[in-house]
């Protein structure tokens, strides 16, 4: 044979394995369906959400930005950081319909109002000011609220209850006083308690509503009379705790510590640890993070930080309890404006992803629909970018966790179960940084691709497959449907979130 003829018959063989090789490229990543470890289950309401006592009975909440006046709060302080709100309204069609499309899921009525609140046992007029060792006064009109909604929307309620001085008697001793009527009404209207913290942030205890001087020997007194009192009136609710916050040098300015609550006697015993989890306070709080910021990996993979240091105190002082975050958000202090935008929806998803992974078995999210870090505006209860991505998550993702096996600079992978299928999986691509992304898929699928309506990553408007998202005339849900993609390479935008489900594997 000679030289020319043996060349050309070796081009012709490598180009047709090139047409034939379907193996990924160094710089394309390839799910296998096949060979994805399985990892863990998360609870069925993984996806949960707050809503903020405060919401309820109406008070003082984080003042929108377009209010915001830095004058003001120089000097008025930290009271100029927030506005009165009225009760929301719990009945309310167009919530109830978009909180229902995220069930099944927990709804955690708590936060720091939560630690002085006065249950009105009676059907008088609201009281104009809580009793001595009161702040704010919760009617049976408004729990009745909370109640309703939850069956509304099929939804389990957590909540946490007072800390104050007006639970205590003379000696400073807490008293089951104030739970009682409330317990004995939750029960009279048909409603129930799934779980509860004794009371909201104990690391913030110190402003927080509890007694002046408040440490781990006292919260293991009050939880001693509080742990009695559940065990015989109200066996069948979950005591969670201790629900702190910050800790592990993720936010400064904890009063108690999650190590003296637990070393003090007696050992409070909780059946679920609890912790919260903001990674900064927001600009409303002289926070520094800009929207630059906000698809920085060490941003995005901060929750798994926060969550090392109270995982650890759990494996120390409750080994095997299951955790739960219980509240989370963009920031603390009613987040960041961008936390209403469709920047954050990557941080969003990735938290939800990466804390299942990482064995957290439910996630509640704050708020529902107050602040800029809702999910609903306050106001109109119009969806934000993050109620589209929950929306999205609550209809694929379901309990069963996968590794992917895939670790490549600048864009994650996810995998679960496929929500309400015995067989097939749900693959969730967040893709946060500027260049787009070659994936090869094994076989068929459905995609419902997340992007931003146009340029501005700062918008409230998105795009699902291309085609803007929001609710229909009378205000009802779109539907939402994939779009069907073949196996082989697919393209992941810029700035983009991927979900994919295959039902054949």
């Amino acid at each position: 044979m000679n030289l020319k003829l043996a060349a050309l018959l070796g081009f012709v063989f490598l180009l047709s394995s090139s047409c034939t090789d379907k193996r990924p490229k160094e710089d394309e990543l390839e799910i296998n369906l096949k060979t994805m470890n399985f990892i863990g289950e998360v609870d069925e309401r993984y996806q949960s959400i707050n809503i903020e006592m405060c919401e309820v009975v109406g008070g003082d909440f984080w003042i929108p930005y377009h209010l915001f006046d830095t004058a003001k709060v120089k000097s008025g302080g930290f009271a100029a950081l927030k506005r009165s709100i009225p009760p929301v309204n719990l009945y309310d069609n167009k919530l109830r319909t978009l909180a229902s499309a995220l069930g099944p899921m927990y709804v955690r009525v708590s936060g720091t109002w939560a630690n002085t609140t006065y249950f009105q046992d009676n059907d008088e007029s609201k009281l104009k000011a809580a009793p001595e060792g009161y702040e704010n006064v919760l009617t049976r009109a408004e729990w009745k609220g909370v109640i309703d909604f939850c069956k509304a929307t099929d939804s389990k309620l957590v909540t946490s209850f007072a800390i104050s001085n007006g639970m205590r008697d003379e000696d400073g001793n807490w008293m089951p006083a104030q739970i009682e009527p409330l317990i004995n009404y939750t029960k009279a209207i048909g409603g129930e308690i799934a779980a509860a913290e004794m009371f909201n942030e104990p690391s913030h205890a110190g402003h927080g509503g509890a007694p002046e001087g408040y440490d781990g020997n006292a919260f293991a007194r009050d939880f001693e009379a509080f742990k009695s009192y559940v065990d015989v009136a109200i066996p069948e609710m979950k005591i969670l705790g201790p629900g702190s916050t910050g800790e592990g040098g993720i936010i400064s300015g904890q009063s108690l510590s999650t190590d003296s609550i637990f070393t003090a006697h007696p050992k409070p015993e909780f059946e679920i640890f609890t912790y919260h989890y903001y990674g900064w306070v927001s600009k409303r709080c002289m926070g520094n993070r800009t929207p630059e910021n906000a698809l920085d990996e060490d941003w995005l993979s901060k929750t798994e930080l926060g969550l090392e240091y109270y995982e650890n105190a759990r494996n120390r002082y409750v080994p095997g309890a299951p955790i739960w975050l219980t509240e989370t958000a963009e920031t603390a202090c009613g987040g960041n404006p961008w936390a209403a935008t469709y920047v954050d929806c990557f941080r969003y998803l990735e938290q939800l992803g990466r804390l299942a992974k990482k064995g957290v078995k439910v996630v509640m999210h704050n708020t529902l629909c107050a602040s800029e870090y809702a999910l609903l505006e306050q106001d109109t209860h119009e969806p934000r970018p993050n109620y589209w991505a929950a929306l999205l998550w609550n209809k694929l993702m379901g309990e069963k966790v996968y590794d992917a096996g895939l670790n490549d600079d600048g864009i994650d992978v996810f995998a679960h179960n496929l929500k309400g299928q015995k067989d097939g999986f749900a693959v969730l691509i967040v893709n946060p940084g500027a260049s787009e992304k070659t994936v090869v898929i094994p076989s068929n699928a459905e995609q419902y691709l997340l992007t931003a309506n146009g340029e501005n990553l700062q918008t409230k408007s998105v795009k699902l497959n291309g085609e803007v998202l929001k609710l229909t005339s009378d205000e009802s849900l779109p539907t939402i449907k994939g779009e069907r993609i073949k196996a082989g390479e697919i393209q992941v935008p810029a700035y983009s979130i991927l979900f994919l489900s295959f039902n054949e594997i």
